[in-house]
């Protein structure tokens, strides 16, 4: 994986309405459409597993001002 492809991704999941942090010092980041606590963003985790990009990824709405 190259950097910009990295960074990229690493981005993705802060801009996913399924994307928490989670209380739990051990698992810090987590996925609700997944249903899953990790160490790492959930997209990276996903892409290593299945060597896709999610498939859950949704936009987070913005909210009017």
């Amino acid at each position: 994986m190259n950097r910009q492809m990295h960074v990229t991704q690493f981005v993705h999941c802060f801009v996913c309405r399924h994307f928490y942090i989670t209380y739990d010092s051990n698992f810090p980041y987590g996925c609700r459409a997944l249903g899953f606590k990790s160490k790492r963003l959930p997209c990276i985790e996903v892409e290593e597993s299945s060597e896709m990009e999610c498939a859950y990824f949704e936009r987070k709405r913005r909210k009017q001002p």
